[in-house]
């Protein structure tokens, strides 16, 4: 799948079907005299459901189909014979999908499992036909129940990936060189910022064919919440994510100040971010000696209030031992 396949967010228009009208119909044959009504019900209006699919990953297949209408039911017969129900339209998501109503953005829902279905505009009901209103008094009804009209509304589709790990991290901090070697995925990876403007994810395949998901978001920037780059767009990725994985180069000028701007920018879009475990990567330490290694793990016992290790995607350092940690967190006794 190409960057730009990549949907996370579509707005759509939802239309159920008409519930069928019931029939008037009296019943007329050869040797009987005054059959009576003998109206059939109509038939139920489609409903719109949404399903869970995990083979998606993208609501790409729905950018360009933005009116999705179910069938109508059909109208009673005679010999009380009740009409078809309306198709039912279904609609196919990735899982971790939200559902929100466009116009209040209340949420509706949230598709989390495979094969779950949720009907977002239920079918009109198929009206009654002349059978249902015979009484003693009233022994032909030449009438019957119209059916009622399916519901129309706009709904926002908002793909939120569910991953255990999730990669924060300026831009060119090495998040999609990290993604590249520990999983099967291939990002994009080139010498300039905002390299990734999707989020990828991959498999970290583990001991004993064990496995858990990683999520590479693209880079925040300090000043997100303001709009700056590319903003917030892509942090409700993250929102199901248990543990975060902070990617700060070794190179950087400040370590502990880049992870307090990252820290403060999660804490801006949501606080509840702050909640998840949280663990530190410094990335291409294979530009550090021993010596210059000694003298930042020191600064960093003191100033940095979190775990952290030194790794490097490039050299294939201290992968094993990250991925060991994060299983570990993954995987803690609560």
């Amino acid at each position: 799948m190409t960057e730009g396949n990549f949907v996370d967010y579509v707005k759509i228009h939802v239309a159920s079907g008409k519930g069928g009208q019931g029939s008037a119909h009296l019943r007329r044959e050869k040797y009987v005299a005054k059959g009576g009504p003998d109206g059939g019900d109509g038939g139920r209006g489609g409903h719109v459901i949404l399903k869970g699919n995990k083979n998606l990953w993208t609501l790409f297949h729905l950018k360009f189909k933005r009116h999705i209408r179910a069938e109508h039911g059909e109208h009673g017969g005679k010999q009380t014979s009740t009409g078809a129900d309306g198709g039912d339209q279904y609609i196919e998501v990735p899982l971790g999908t939200v559902i929100r109503d466009t116009e209040t953005q209340e949420i509706l829902h949230e598709i989390t499992e495979d094969g779950q279905e949720l009907i977002v505009a239920e079918g009109g009901k198929g009206g009654l036909g002349n059978s249902h209103f015979k009484t003693s008094t009233n022994q032909t009804p030449r009438y019957a129940q119209p059916g009622i009209e399916g519901e129309e509304k706009d709904i926002t589709l908002e793909l939120k990936i569910l991953a255990d790990v999730g990669l924060v991290g300026f831009p060119n901090a090495g998040k999609s060189t990290l993604l590249s070697v520990i999983t099967a995925a291939k990002p994009k990876i080139a010498d300039y910022e905002f390299t990734t403007l999707k989020p990828n994810l991959g498999i970290v395949e583990y001991r004993d064919y064990q496995t858990f998901v990683v999520a590479d978001i693209p880079g925040i920037i300090e000043g997100a919440a303001e709009g700056k780059g590319i903003g917030h767009r892509f942090l409700r990725h993250i929102e199901r994510n248990s543990t975060l994985l902070f990617l700060i180069p070794a190179d950087a000028k400040d370590i502990v100040k880049q992870y307090e701007i990252l820290l403060d920018e999660l804490r801006r879009y949501n606080p509840e971010m702050l909640d998840k475990d949280r663990l530190i990567a410094i990335s291409k330490s294979d530009m550090l000696d021993e010596e210059l290694k000694t003298e930042l793990k020191a600064e960093l016992d003191e100033n940095l209030n979190a775990p952290y290790m030194f790794i490097s995607a490039v050299a294939q350092q201290g992968l094993t031992q990250l991925k060991d940690k994060l299983w570990e967190m993954l995987n803690k006794q609560v």
